[in-house]
């Protein structure tokens, strides 16, 4: 499972012109589900981006997580974090899991990241979004619960 993590302050997707998920100030996660993945991926994933240490302390160092601070959680469904463009100029999708798979695994780390009792809003599996954010540093991170990166 792999995640682009940003500090936002502030994010929203739309589908169709409608907002459908929409955070102030927290942590933007675009989500791709690989075809090995299993809920011991998404667990470790949800544990660490809700436990992350990216926003400033009281002297300016990246030493608290969005728990810490009570902040919020947008999460975007991204196959394309599975693209693989080493070969040609068409990415290959081959290592993204099949969409049952991903749809089910997507919903359950949404209620893996809600049980640590902040707000997670969503965008809407396979639809074609529109996200707007605001970067806040800008932060932006990369995770891999394989730990290949």
């Amino acid at each position: 499972m792999r995640a682009v993590v940003q500090r936002v302050k502030e994010a929203e997707v739309k589908v169709d012109q409608e907002v459908v998920g929409a955070i102030e100030s927290g942590l933007c996660v675009f989500l791709g589900v690989g075809e090995e993945d299993d809920k011991e991926d998404v667990e470790y994933l949800a544990d660490k981006i809700a436990n992350l240490r990216v926003f400033a302390d009281d002297q300016g160092k990246m030493n608290l997580s969005a728990l810490d601070l009570e902040k919020n959680f947008l999460v975007i469904s991204q196959f394309t974090l599975y693209g693989d463009c080493r070969q040609g100029r068409r990415p290959s999708y081959a290592q993204a899991a099949p969409p049952g798979k991903a749809e089910e695994l997507y919903e359950y780390f949404l209620d893996s990241l809600a049980g640590y009792g902040q707000k997670v809003a969503s965008g809407e599996f396979k639809a074609m979004m529109d996200v707007s954010l605001i970067n806040d540093g800008p932060v932006t991170l990369l995770l891999d619960s394989k730990k290949n990166f």
